[in-house]
């Protein structure tokens, strides 16, 4: 019977330091090359949740301009898609399931009845909460699309 040769450990058997700092090194390369596109991606979606919700809104504001005729003022704003309020006889919502969200990045989607660009106007100051900008920064709004 023949015997089954195990591997003999010494206490020096392991990684050498050497060998572990290039083990850290290459998954830090690795990282920094993943993160930066996967954080992009982060943002891009953050933008495109903003332009679908502000879309859902748009489509909210239509029913509510059916039944009640009119569009909400600025001073009513998104809330009257889901509170009657005074004055709103014909109202017939609530024309959002769900509470007013806020924007992705946490923040009050505006709203503004007689708009500059369309009639009313809904926009998410973007990633800085200010208006203009660009990319994240970038504010998107209900006149247009994302680039």
């Amino acid at each position: 019977m023949e015997r089954i040769k195990r591997p003999h450990f010494s206490p020096q058997t392991g990684f050498t330091l050497v060998e572990l700092i290039v083990v850290v090194l290459i998954i830090g390369l690795l990282a920094a090359l993943v993160m930066p596109k996967f954080f992009g991606k982060v943002e891009q979606s953050r933008m495109k949740a903003a332009q679908a919700q502000i879309e859902l809104f748009g489509a909210a504001l239509d029913l509510f301009r059916l039944d009640v005729g009119r569009y909400p003022t600025t001073s009513e704003g998104l809330a009257a898609l889901r509170d009657s309020g005074a004055g709103t006889g014909k109202w017939r919502g609530p024309y959002l399931k769900k509470e007013i969200p806020k924007d992705p990045w946490g923040r009050e989607f505006a709203y503004r009845y007689p708009g500059e660009h369309e009639e009313y106007e809904i926009i998410s100051y973007g990633s800085d909460g200010f208006a203009g900008g660009e990319g994240e920064a970038g504010d998107i709004v209900s006149w247009k699309g994302l680039d």
